[in-house]
């Protein structure tokens, strides 16, 4: 990681193999490394997430037989991971939406 690059910080499952194929962890790492280093990402890749809040995104990440999705926000200091998880319908289930708003309370509290 370059000085500038910023952290992952990880609120949520880590993208391994199994169960991410080794192309979809390899995908996944290559977009957060595009954010870790300040890039903005766009459709199809990322969207914004504004019902979880400012800053959050939505990243895609196509696999074999599924489609990931992590959530993340785009801290000035850092890439906040909030969820990880399979997305199988067009919505985004409310219990993320409602977990991913969870963590991102309970990292603002902790790092005040």
């Amino acid at each position: 990681m370059a000085p500038d690059d910023k952290p992952l910080v990880w609120l949520s499952d880590v993208v391994k193999s199994p169960p991410f194929s080794k192309d979809a962890r390899l995908e996944a790492g290559f977009l957060l490394r595009k954010l870790q280093k300040g890039l903005k990402l766009e459709m199809p890749h990322s969207r914004p997430m504004p019902a979880i809040g400012e800053r959050c995104h939505e990243l895609r990440v196509v696999d074999i037989k599924t489609t990931w999705r992590i959530i993340c926000r785009i801290d000035p200091d850092a890439i906040v991971i909030l969820d990880v998880f399979s997305k199988k319908t067009r919505a985004t289930p409310q219990s993320v939406i409602h977990r991913s708003r969870k963590r991102m309370r309970e990292y603002d509290d902790a790092t005040k």
